[in-house]
């Protein structure tokens, strides 16, 4: 991975919910031309590659995530033709393309599966994982073990097949089949896929669970963390398993070394450094960088599933990114920075206050952040515009993820009478559900927030607060004041661009690991440079000191004001609601 691309800003696309022009098949869906269409956009806000989720053909059971064509574009959202189009419109404003690749699993309509399934002696009954069935003491069928659904906790990770009477592993639905990566030929086949693609004009890949590739010999039972279901957690057993290094070297030997590329893995379940490091360490030739889980799974019931709700402190958001930025740094790996994806609720309704009074200062407290942490940053859709979670007068007959329907039907399958426990449900939902990500990005105050022609219904609903949050409204904001957030993200990363050998690259130091609420860091780059970053997570008035090391000349920008904020510049330090600041400070 170049310099130029480590200082890179990546913007996630999710194109169902990004733009539509109306030249998918599908009315209301977002299209490959709508993205096109919004590449300036991009470009003034500081973008330097641009990430799609999956486009290629797919039934859509997890919305493309379950590819049946790893080498053609779903109809919903174009051609291949109009990916052509985008990559030499990227290209032309010194921008790149970064693939979503998906191949721990494929869809079940996947030619390749079909010939699978079709005998046990197809060609390529070997690319997926079979196993005969075990049997109880009552003579009744069971799957091949104990391992639950990751998208339906209550369901097997097997699927039975009635036609060649044996299970076939699916860890995320049934329609999504796992690969046999012990296979050399599945190996083959998806380095062909990566070819395909760089040839093409693409610049890199993020790896979708790529760390669920190898799975342990034998498939052995999971560890029983709930008695009271019949299916567990299982990934001590699929994830990072015994082969998933010598996999991911191959693939960077015999591919990504041929080429200029940039890689970043999705490696869930994982919090052990050695592990990350064996993926991530400059000499191992793996992974440029992968997505840490830490501070997204922050909320979740520890050892239990996504959705969950676990009451988090401050200080957690402090030592989670301390730990992984001094270990980037001392161990010669390179970091993601992010705090949003398709697969999480909006940041902002997350970690902050998202009511009307507090949701643009949280929004800004969160770029502050991310803008100054070392690393390569990822920025999701409408995250720059302080997007939040669908409000919760909102039905759940309204939210689309399959995680979310699985998740709903179980619990009024478990609960069906009890009012109470499935108003948590709602509750769990609104403040968790991956639908959040999903929503149309809010770009005017038009109808459908100018996401689709006013007269096509969008695939999913628009957020309610679109007239007032949209794109369009916080690019024109004049104010003697203050910024948008939209305007507040532009500056940050410009600043950080500017101040590169700093934020990018430089030294990282915490201030102070005792408040309750404050994170407080200085950054200093080899030329001498230095800034502090203090930031409160916290909805009301505190007082921060300033440790006598710390020589702060001033504060040079904050998210209350538009100029620089007028504060002490040693001692203590009144800090208001949510309230972010950075200041120069000496080496």
């Amino acid at each position: 991975m170049s310099r130029e691309e480590q200082e890179a800003v990546v913007y996630q696309i999710y194109p169902a919910s990004f733009f539509s022009t109306g030249s998918g098949s599908e009315p209301g869906w977002g299209d490959i031309r709508g993205i096109t269409s919004k590449l300036d956009y991009l470009k003034h806000l500081g973008v330097d590659i641009v990430w799609l989720s999956p486009i290629f053909k797919s039934p859509q059971v997890d919305m493309g995530y379950d590819i049946s064509d790893y080498k053609d574009i779903d109809p919903r959202y174009g051609s291949l033709e109009d990916v052509d189009q985008l990559i030499t419109g990227l290209k032309d404003r010194g921008m790149k393309f970064m693939v979503d690749l998906v191949v721990n699993h494929t869809s079940d309509q996947h030619a390749w599966f079909l010939d699978s399934r079709s005998s046990k002696k197809a060609a390529k009954r070997d690319w997926y994982i079979w196993q005969p069935p075990k049997y109880d003491a009552d003579g009744k069928r069971q799957p091949p073990n104990n391992w639950s659904m990751i998208l339906g906790e209550a369901n097997s990770a097997w699927t039975w097949d009635e036609e060649s009477q044996e299970y076939f592993l699916a860890l995320f639905t049934p329609e999504q089949p796992d690969l046999n990566w012990r296979n050399p030929e599945v190996r083959e086949a998806v380095h062909d896929v990566l070819r395909f693609w760089l040839d093409r004009g693409a610049s890199g890949f993020r790896m979708d669970v790529i760390n669920l590739i190898s799975k342990v010999e034998g498939y052995p039972d999971a560890d029983v963390v709930d008695p009271k279901v019949p299916y567990q957690p299982g990934q001590k057993h699929f994830a990072n398993g015994p082969h998933l290094h010598e996999y991911l070297r191959d693939i960077n030997d015999k591919v990504l070394s041929k080429y200029d590329s940039v890689t970043v893995g999705e490696m869930p379940f994982v919090h052990d450094e050695e592990e990350i490091m064996k993926v991530v360490g400059a000499d191992r030739k793996e992974l440029n960088m992968i997505f840490i889980f830490d501070l997204v799974d922050v909320d979740n019931i520890p050892g239990s599933f996504r959705l969950t709700l676990h009451e988090w402190q401050p200080k957690e958001i402090r030592n989670i990114l301390t730990r992984y930025q001094r270990l980037m740094l001392d161990r010669d790996g390179w970091n993601s920075i992010f705090i949003e994806n398709h697969d999480n609720p909006r940041s902002v309704s997350r970690y902050c206050d998202d009511s009307d009074e507090y949701r643009d200062l949280g929004a800004k407290l969160l770029c502050l952040m991310q803008t100054t942490l070392a690393g390569t940053l990822y920025v999701y859709q409408g995250e720059e515009i302080g997007m939040r979670n669908l409000r919760p007068e909102v039905p759940p007959e309204e939210y689309k993820d399959i995680e979310s329907i699985n998740y709903w039907r179980k619990m009024n399958n478990t609960y069906p009478d009890d009012d109470a426990q499935l108003k948590q449900v709602r509750h769990v939902l609104q403040r968790k559900a991956r639908d959040h990500a999903r929503t149309p990005v809010q770009w005017s105050s038009d109808a459908n927030a100018g996401f689709c022609d006013k007269d096509t219904k969008p695939w999913m609903m628009v957020n309610t607060d679109y007239e007032t949050v949209n794109a369009t409204v916080q690019r024109t904001y004049k104010s003697e004041e203050d910024l948008s957030v939209l305007q507040f993200w532009k500056r940050g990363l410009a600043n950080r661009k500017d101040h590169k050998d700093v934020f990018v690259y430089g030294d990282y130091e915490l201030l102070d690991d005792e408040h309750e609420s404050v994170f407080a860091y200085k950054r200093t780059g080899e030329s001498g440079e230095a800034f502090v970053t203090v930031l409160n997570f916290a909805g009301k008035d505190v007082e921060w000191t300033v440790p006598e090391k710390v020589k702060v000349e001033k504060w040079a920008a904050g998210n209350y004001t538009k100029g620089a904020p007028e504060k002490a510049v040693d001692g203590k330090v009144k800090l208001r609601p949510w309230e972010g600041l950075l200041g120069v400070c000496k080496a």
